[in-house]
């Protein structure tokens, strides 16, 4: 699988993630067959929300339920480490219960990178041409 991206929804992405600074940003690419035609943002509402994430269980029920009306498919979840780097975390490891890449943003330099998880394996993300 490759994630196709369109500058216009990083830029959304890297919006919602640069505003949740110092804390850890989180929330939904939603599309098709790959292609990411919407980003959802999510509160973040975990404990420690500065080295961890937990979307907020109605706003994720929402976007879930948006995109089943909307015809569209969870493509997949950005999150964002503040001060790096764009690896998976062991919490994220064990944490990943979706079947779909786990998109982590370093903060520091914005530079993203996507992998399937618990396993790992790198996925490319393609930004596309608006």
């Amino acid at each position: 699988m490759i994630v196709r991206l369109s500058r216009a929804c990083l830029e959304q992405t890297l919006s919602h993630l640069r505003a949740a600074l110092p804390r850890e940003g989180v929330g939904l690419w939603l599309g098709q067959a790959g292609r990411v035609l919407q980003v959802w943002p999510l509160p973040n509402v975990h404990l420690r929300p500065w080295e961890r994430y937990q979307a907020e269980p109605q706003s994720l029920l929402e976007a879930v339920r948006y995109s089943e009306r909307a015809g569209l498919e969870l493509v997949a979840i950005f999150h964002s480490h503040p001060n790096g780097p764009a690896q998976p975390s062991e919490t994220d490891r064990a944490q990943a219960f979706w079947r779909v890449p786990y998109v982590i943003f370093d903060m520091r330099s914005e530079h993203l990178r996507a992998f399937w998880l618990p396993q790992g394996e790198e996925v490319p993300v393609w930004l596309e041409q608006d």
